[in-house]
């Protein structure tokens, strides 16, 4: 049952407890685990994806089989629906109509003495997405993470996944990739996928940038990886947090804990109310909505170690602690959220008013549901265009420019002991 406390309990120890969920004991050990797949797959490229794939995903595959082929892309449009292709279509068009409006633009200023300064923005050669395939299949999150790589100009965007039963990809999420522009994709997954993209093998590409979440060994590997390529984010469990005041509807409050419940047995869900009768409302609502859930058992479990409703003394004291939470998603379902979102300095995605579930978010408002997890929010963003650019500094200067700084360059330079530093200056403006 989702547990209630008020505000005079030790609230702030039992949110950092629910933060720190993804602290695991064992993370050295598999840490080890994944450290030994990224150096194989390193060293043995394909060999060794093929290994791990057996071992870990039960999947006997030959080198020529790890791409999904042209016929099976076809074949996936006739096992979606007409409705699903429509939903993805529209999806991709709003998502594609947000990130559009985010692409940065270069500049140029013209300064005084001929003295040009600017910012050029150029993508990625080629973007590697990992698309999850455990629980559950996720077409969104191909459109999430593979059209901002469309919108920021990336000329190669492959994408890999593991593969189910029969080495089939799930059609809806081939059909997906395609909408959104994907040119490759392998049925690879786990750490052997992010090592074949971080390093390159035989038949995968060797990318410049990884998106897209995973379980604990895809995150350790993305970690390691981190530096020989970029990436989004480290992503743990997703989490909600909402902020709930007497006008709140329970049902509504509950779907929406539950919404992230069913995602994982880690995933957090988090009520805070000014109103302690909706807390209880709340409270039974989510046991009614449990019955006969298609998901109830991953999801009691996380609402039994990760969910928790509190009863605050007042919105500012929501705020306040949701801020110390800094939830990857933040709903606000209360009279005024446009005051309240005022005073909200942390969150990956807030949702405004009762008839914006974060539901929305997750497939087809826009804005990018690869969102900061686990605190995150305090120095993270989403995933977006940005992810997939790079930034180049411009700058000239004119003989006359030069010389009027030429003695501030030769005492910074001598003062960090760098007389080279200082030479190519005086060279330039003595001659």
């Amino acid at each position: 049952m989702l547990r209630i406390i008020t505000q005079q309990a030790d609230v702030k120890s039992e949110l950092q407890r629910i933060c720190d969920r993804t602290q695991d004991e064992q993370v050295l050990h598999k840490e080890a685990t994944v450290r030994e797949v990224l150096q194989a797959v390193k060293r043995q490229g394909d060999k060794a994806v093929l290994h791990y794939t057996a071992e870990f995903d039960h999947q006997i595959l030959k080198p020529e089989e790890l791409k999904v082929t042209g016929s099976e892309l076809d074949a996936a449009y006739q096992q979606v629906s007409k409705d699903l292709l429509q939903a993805i279509r529209l999806a991709c068009q709003k998502i594609e109509a947000f990130h559009r409006q985010r692409v940065p633009k270069s500049w140029v200023q013209f300064g005084d003495d001929q003295v040009v300064l600017g910012k050029r923005y150029t993508p990625v050669d080629r973007a590697g997405l990992y698309i999850p395939g455990g629980r559950a299949c996720y077409p969104s999150t191909v459109l999430m993470n593979a059209i901002p790589a469309k919108v920021a100009g990336v000329p190669r965007v492959v994408m890999v996944t593991p593969a189910r039963g029969g080495k089939m990809v799930n059609p809806a999420v081939l059909v997906a990739a395609q909408e959104a522009g994907v040119q490759e994709i392998y049925r690879v997954g786990g750490a052997q996928a992010i090592a074949a993209l971080a390093y390159g093998t035989e038949t995968i590409p060797k990318v410049n940038v990884i998106t897209g979440p995973g379980n604990i060994y895809v995150t350790l590997a993305k970690k390691l990886v981190y530096g020989t390529v970029g990436i989004d984010s480290l992503a743990g469990p997703s989490e909600v947090l909402v902020i709930a005041d007497e006008t709140a509807n329970p049902a509504y409050v509950a779907a929406d804990l539950l919404a992230q419940a069913e995602h994982d047995p880690m995933a957090a869900a988090i009520l805070l109310t000014t109103d302690a009768g909706l807390a209880k409302k709340v409270q039974m609502a989510v046991e009614r909505q449990l019955v006969d859930h298609p998901r109830r058992i991953d999801t009691e479990k996380a609402i039994a170690h990760y969910g928790l409703i509190v009863v605050v003394e007042s919105l500012e004291a929501a705020a306040e602690l949701a801020n110390e939470f800094a939830p990857e998603h933040l709903e606000l379902e209360v009279a005024d959220p446009w005051a309240l979102m005022n005073q909200i300095r942390h969150a990956g995605a807030i949702f405004l008013g009762s008839s914006t579930p974060e539901a929305v978010g997750d497939y087809l408002a826009g804005p990018n549901h690869t969102l900061p997890t686990s605190g995150a929010a305090r120095y993270a963003s989403a995933l977006g265009v940005e992810t997939f650019l790079k930034h180049s500094s411009i700058i000239q200067y004119s003989q006359t420019a030069l010389e009027k700084v030429a003695s501030a360059i030769d005492i910074l330079a001598t003062t960090e002991g760098l007389p080279s530093h200082a030479d190519s200056v005086k060279l330039r403006v003595e001659d």
